[in-house]
């Protein structure tokens, strides 16, 4: 591989302290809307929910992007980051480059692998 563990780790945990960064900075958008029809309209609280909706779904994906760098970080403790998780052979430097948190090789990713 051409970076270093050390690199790659620090890449990692950069990656999920910015990740933990955002999720508190959106926390409020997720919260539950209120239906007071006295202070809010209904199409102003339809909007809410949607916005609400797809803040939660964002954080969804914030939390499994967490989870898979969490792995990461246990792969290269356990000394096996960089190898597919499905066939045991070496992931392309160039896809772990772009997602550090990737598990699988290409192949497996699209379902080819013998």
């Amino acid at each position: 591989m051409t970076q270093s563990d050390d690199d790659i780790r620090q890449h990692l945990m950069d990656r999920k302290a910015e990740l933990l960064a955002s999720s508190d900075d959106q926390q409020d958008t997720r919260a539950p809307v209120t239906l007071d029809q006295q202070s809010v309209g209904r199409l102003s609280r339809m909007d809410a929910m949607q916005g609400q909706a797809m803040a939660q779904a964002t954080e969804r994906r914030r939390q499994d992007e967490i989870r898979r760098i969490d792995a990461a970080l246990v792969r290269l403790d356990e000394g096996e980051y960089g190898y597919c998780i499905t066939c045991g052979d070496d992931i392309d430097p160039k896809r772990l480059a772009f997602d550090p948190s990737v598990d699988v090789c290409i192949d497996c990713a699209k379902g080819t692998s013998q």
